[in-house]
């Protein structure tokens, strides 16, 4: 029997192709399940802070006996969760019913793929990174409508409509304060004037970062659009629906809003959907305002001092990291604060704050911002 050669080295090509690209398609798991976890441990820090900060603003103990300082009460909630038994509504909707907690999670879990951590820590550097978060946090009220609706409840369903209409009032001042930026980004950088509807317009969320990074923290924007990052900030709370603004859910008005007929890992899905949420928006008032994952102060290069720039490795990333997590959860304490400190609203103020106040004001600094960058040319 006579073997060819030529024909065993192509077989042996065809193999090795086939090894590599299923070795290469198992490495861009890796990024994913890092960020996933990532996500679930600052999910726990985050409910384990509001947890000791509410505690001590009301003079309480607060969780101390599951672990060391309670930092186990989260795990043990949750797994209390996933334990006790899904009840469905007998009248419901249940498919709209089972669907609506997944797509309010999924909705928060897809925005962080254009969050940046470092300047190549990101899963995807794509030129509409902001406006895709917005563009995917709408979709999440749809999932709390059709919950409130397969519910077959009043009180639901009056939750879910709030839920919508909440969105709605924020999401324009919201995406404004964003346009700004993009708008003062673009025009800095080309020296000519960008329409709103330009397909050049760009909102990377890195080149946003590397923006800020030229003047120390004195390049934030943060400084740049004060009023800016005023109505961001109150439109972020209102959309993660936190106190002031947790109508879709007061328990005076609506028993739980459109968790009322939810059990089990159902309701564990919205409660870990409202966290991710805050943490989403954390990190975006960090990347757009308060420049992302550089620190230094002017005349005092921080980076150059310490040599972070040279430092390479997991060692570097995890600086980087520190950084950008630490001014987020400065931010979170803003809004742990406010929730225990400020009452509640009532739906009337709540959709005349959004349209009567926080779109004229975020309209005019939009204006502000474009005269002013054209002046300036």
């Amino acid at each position: 029997m006579i073997i060819d050669t030529t024909e065993v080295q192509t077989i042996n090509s065809f193999s090795t192709s086939g090894f590599f690209k299923e070795v290469y398609g198992l490495i861009w798991i890796i990024p994913i399940l890092t960020l996933i976890l990532e996500i679930t441990i600052g999910v726990l820090v985050i409910v384990w802070l509001e947890r000791e900060i509410s505690a001590a603003i009301q003079q309480r103990i607060g969780p101390e006996y599951a672990g060391p300082l309670g930092i186990l009460q989260a795990i043990a909630d949750g797994t209390k969760l996933l334990l006790k038994e899904d009840l469905l509504p007998s009248r419901g909707d249940i498919r709209l019913f089972s669907v609506g907690p997944s797509i309010a999670v999924i909705s928060v879990l897809l925005s962080y793929l254009v969050i940046p951590f470092g300047y190549r820590l990101v899963l995807a550097d794509l030129g509409i990174g902001v406006f895709l978060w917005i563009a995917i946090s709408s979709i999440a009220p749809i999932g709390l409508l059709m919950s409130g609706y397969g519910s077959n409840n009043k009180y639901s369903f009056s939750g879910g409509l709030r839920a919508a209409a909440q969105s709605i009032s924020y999401e324009i001042p919201l995406t404004l304060c964003v346009l700004s930026i993009s708008l003062r980004l673009e025009i800095g950088r080309n020296d000519q004037v960008v329409l709103p509807y330009d397909s050049d317009l760009d909102s990377s969320t890195v080149d946003i970062v590397e923006a800020q990074s030229k003047y120390g923290f004195w390049g934030w924007n943060l400084w740049r659009q004060p009023i800016g990052f005023l109505v961001f900030l109150i439109s972020s709370l209102a959309e993660c629906e936190r106190l002031p603004f947790d109508l879709p859910e007061a328990e005076e008005e609506l028993v739980a809003g459109y968790q009322t007929e939810y059990s089990g890992i159902k309701y564990a899905l919205f409660y870990l959907a409202s966290y991710l949420n805050l943490l989403v928006s954390s990190l975006f008032v960090t990347v757009l305002y308060l420049g992302g994952w550089n620190f230094s102060i002017p005349y005092i290069p921080i980076p150059e001092l310490f040599r972070i720039n040279q430092m390479a490795g997991i060692f570097g990333m995890t600086i980087v990291i520190f950084i950008t997590l630490a001014k987020a959860y400065l931010f979170l304490f803003i809004s742990i604060t406010t929730r225990w400190t400020l009452p509640r609203m009532r739906i009337d103020q709540l959709l005349n704050l959004g349209w009567k106040f926080l779109l004229p004001i975020s309209l005019g600094n939009l204006l502000l911002t474009t005269s002013s960058q054209l002046v300036s040319l």
